[in-house]
């Protein structure tokens, strides 16, 4: 299955990072191409994202259904395509290095069925690690960005 992952330490507590990605609606707007999400229920949401395979650019439909929400260490979940022939399934994980240090890390995992998987599956190989990468960075600067908005008392 193509995949990428992606780590980062961060100069923030657990519970920080934890706080901001045990809530879908802070870290979807972050996944790069993303368009638009609708929450289902607390652990289902559908997602809209602008794809690029090669030189095609296509809009993706998902759903995403969380597996796991283990506070404060890690979220996990799977992606069904609901109009395309795509499955996979991603994580955060954070671990403690010490009270105010955490490492953050990034999984995402992909795989195209049907008649174009083929095509597909070799450019997700090459798409998706920078695609954690870019996710992964995303949620760490919002997350600090958020905590200079609070330190500042707005």
């Amino acid at each position: 299955m193509p995949g990428g992952t992606f780590s980062k330490e961060v100069d923030l507590p657990i519970e920080t990072i934890w706080n901001f990605v045990s809530d879908m609606n802070n870290w979807a707007p972050l996944v790069p191409g993303y368009l638009d999400h609708q929450i289902l229920n607390d652990r289902q949401s559908t997602w809209k994202f602008k794809g690029d395979v090669g030189k095609i650019q296509k809009t993706i439909n998902m759903r995403i259904d969380i597996t796991e929400w283990k506070e404060p260490t890690s979220v996990r979940f799977t992606l069904t395509g609901i109009s395309e022939k795509v499955s996979g399934k991603g994580s955060f994980e954070a671990k403690s290095i010490t009270d105010y240090q955490t490492k953050m890390t990034g999984n995402l995992d992909m795989t195209a069925r049907g008649i174009m998987g083929p095509v597909v599956n070799p450019v997700l190989k090459t798409v998706l690690p920078k695609t954690a990468k870019r996710l992964t960075e995303a949620v760490v600067s919002k997350i600090i960005e958020n905590q200079r908005v609070i330190a500042r008392g707005y």
